[in-house]
This record gives structure tokens, sequence and C-alpha cells, in this order.
């Protein structure tokens, strides 16, 4: 697979081929300063993967692009629109080249329509997506997410299409040119405020902590005790109506949970300020992580909010899962990459490599691959088409 894919959305995509044994080879830009990317958000997206740092926009880099697309089953980009086409990388050009081959485009908002051509990235994806909108503060203003979901959703969409592409292939013998649009990618996953706009034309307005599928009351999070230093420790609860009886029950059966005003979940609905009120009465006398078990075993979903230390030291779940993979890096430190959430008994994907050097995989992709002589390769790297 060669992968012209950069930012996030796109290496997220070919991240998840790569750990599940596609070889592939991550097409470079100029090399920046040694082991720049080996750490980081970088380092764990390009695991797995090859590197060569070809120009682009010398004449004999773009051939051996050409020549390196007619060896790849997937030929991947996360460009706008344009791009490829102007560096005769596109579809119908590489088709003639390779004609059973695969180009997906995982452009921000397609290859049609009038906004083909804007540039995107997650989060203005987010905001024309809706998102940006749906989530806000106290105040109502517009928050949007501080990490870029979009991406997410773009990556994970563009793998699935990969795999998609491949099966027909192999059913058919035929390639094919896939359009995915990432913002189509992020509406789709919009929930129920697109149906309520869809189906009964309602404008929309944050949910802020409401339940958006069944009715649930209390719905929300509650603070909880401090831990060590922590002053910022919260519990998320949710409670549809046939599991109010048990809440209670878990939380000691106090004498508000038995007013008439919370006696019917159509109550607790309307009352749902003062309800969250006595609900946090309780929650701030307990430790989250009791709470979320105590409440667990009552059968009622909460779970603590997790901060970057609950998720990457004290989750005991991704612990036992061994979800937190370490790599070894070229200078013999060591780090921690995301692992790998789909665990298959007959191919189980793998983290084999940490992210690459840029132009690391050099000698390999030109010289095996491609068949180029060490004096061919001297050449292109005194040409500019290659960087060392």
């Amino acid at each position: 697979m060669l992968d012209f894919t950069w930012v996030v959305a796109g290496p997220v995509a070919t991240r998840i081929l790569a750990d599940h044994g596609a070889e592939v080879i991550k097409l470079e830009r100029k090399p920046g300063p040694p082991g720049e990317r080996q750490r980081g958000l970088q380092g764990d997206l390009h695991r797995n993967k090859l590197s060569i740092a070809i120009n682009m926009a010398n004449a004999q880099g773009l051939e051996i692009a050409r020549a390196l697309a007619a060896k790849s089953d997937l030929v991947m980009d996360n460009f706008s629109a344009r791009v490829m086409r102007n560096w005769g990388m596109d579809y119908l050009t590489l088709s003639k080249i390779k004609s059973d081959i695969i180009c997906i485009s995982m452009s921000g908002l397609g290859h049609t329509g009038p906004r083909a051509s804007y540039v995107s990235y997650g989060p203005t994806l987010q905001a024309l997506a809706g998102f940006t909108c749906l989530m806000a503060g106290e105040n109502d203003e517009p928050a949007g997410y501080g990490y870029s979901y979009a991406d997410m959703a773009g990556g994970y969409t563009g793998a699935l299409a990969a795999l998609i592409a491949l099966w027909h292939r192999r059913q058919t013998g035929q390639g094919q040119f896939v359009d995915l649009s990432q913002f189509e990618a992020l509406v789709s996953v919009v929930g129920p405020s697109l149906l309520d706009i869809a189906v009964n034309g309602r404008v929309q307005s944050p949910p802020h902590y409401h339940s958006q599928e069944a009715a649930a009351a209390p719905h929300g999070i509650y603070r909880c005790q401090p831990r060590d230093d922590d002053n910022d420790r919260w519990l998320a609860i949710s409670v549809p109506g046939p599991q109010w009886e048990r809440f209670v029950a878990a939380i000691g059966a106090p004498e508000w949970a038995r007013s008439a005003e919370f006696r019917t979940l159509f109550m607790r609905m309307r009352k749902w300020e003062q309800l969250d009120k006595y609900v946090e009465t309780w929650t701030r006398t307990q430790i989250a992580e009791h709470a979320m078990e105590l409440l667990q075993k009552a059968g009622i979903a909460a779970g603590i909010v997790a901060n970057g230390a609950d998720i990457c030291d004290r989750d005991p779940q991704l612990q036992a899962r061994s979800f937190w993979a370490s790599v070894a890096l070229a200078d013999g430190r060591r780090t921690n990459v995301t692992g790998i959430p789909i665990k298959m008994t007959g191919t189980p994907g793998s983290i084999r490599t940490p992210s690459p050097v840029i132009g690391s995989s050099n000698d390999y992709v030109l010289g095996e691959l491609l068949g180029y002589s060490t004096e061919e390769r001297h050449r292109l790297i005194a040409a500019g088409a290659v960087w060392p």
C-alpha cells in the first residue's frame, strides 16, 4: 500500500491496516530532525509502516511514486481533491498503469459539490457537521471538542472503505476509486440530533448532560471526593426509569429519594435540576471509583470521568487487556503506543515496529521493490528526487 496521508485522519486509516499485516509505505516529505517522529502522536500514528522520502516536485520523484503505485494494491491520500490530480497520481491516471488499482481519497468534503475544494481540518469539519454547536458551555456558547474527534471518525471509515474495496476486487478483479468525504463520515455519527432534525424538523439546542437516547434521570456527571491532590473527580451516572429503585437502594435509600416529586420518571425529568443537587450530595462523599463499582454491582450505568492518568496508569480494564504496547526505539529507549482494540483469534494484529525515521526505508523500497541499483539510488539523491 502506498500511503500519501498526513496529519491524523489518513494516518489513522493506514495504521489500522498496517497493524493487521499490510505493508504500508509512507511517502514522506523532506526529512526533519532525527527522531522527531518517534514519540507522541506521530509516533503512534506511523508505527508498523515503512518510510521513503520522495520529492514530488521533481520529475524523477514523480516517476518513482508512479512506479510504487504500479506495485501497490492501494493508494490512499487525505489531501484536498485537487492535489493528486495535479501530480498525475489520481485514479484515472494510475488505473492506466495498473488496471485493478484501488485509490482512496479521504478529502475533507469529497470530490464533488460546491465545497469540494475547501480546505479543512478536524475542528472545522466538526463545526460544519454541527458538533461544535451541540457542545456548549453553561452560557450556551459553542465550545466543541478540545480533541479532533473528526479525525478518528474519518480514519476508521477510511480503513473500512479499504477493506470493502479490497473485498470487491477479490470477487470481481476490478479496482475502483473511493471518494470518501470525511465531512459525511462525521455527519453520519451526529446521532439522535440528526434524526430529530431529519424526521421532526426541530431546531437543535445543546443537550448539555441530558440523555439523548432513552429518557433517564438522574443523567449527568457529579462531583466526587478528591483523590490525593486531584480535586477534579467526577462520576457519570445514567438511570432510566425501571432502574430507579435499584439506584435508590444502592445509595442507601436517602430520605429525599422517597419524596413524591421524584415518584415517576416524568416527574424526575421535570425536576432534574433539584434531583441532580441531591445526587451530588451523595457523590461528594464518595471516591469516584468506589461509587462506580457500587452502582455497577446494582446494575446501574456509571463510570468515572477519566483523565489522562486514569486511562494510562490506573485503568484495570485496559491493563488486563494489555492495551498499552511498548516498542523499542532506534536509540534503545522504549515508548508506549495505543494498542489494537480488535482481538482476533485467527489473525491477530500486532505492533511490530515503531514509527520509522523519515526516509529510513529508502534502500529497501528503491532497491528491493523497484530494482534501482546502488549507483542509481545515489544519482536520484544527487538529482534531488529522493532525500537521504
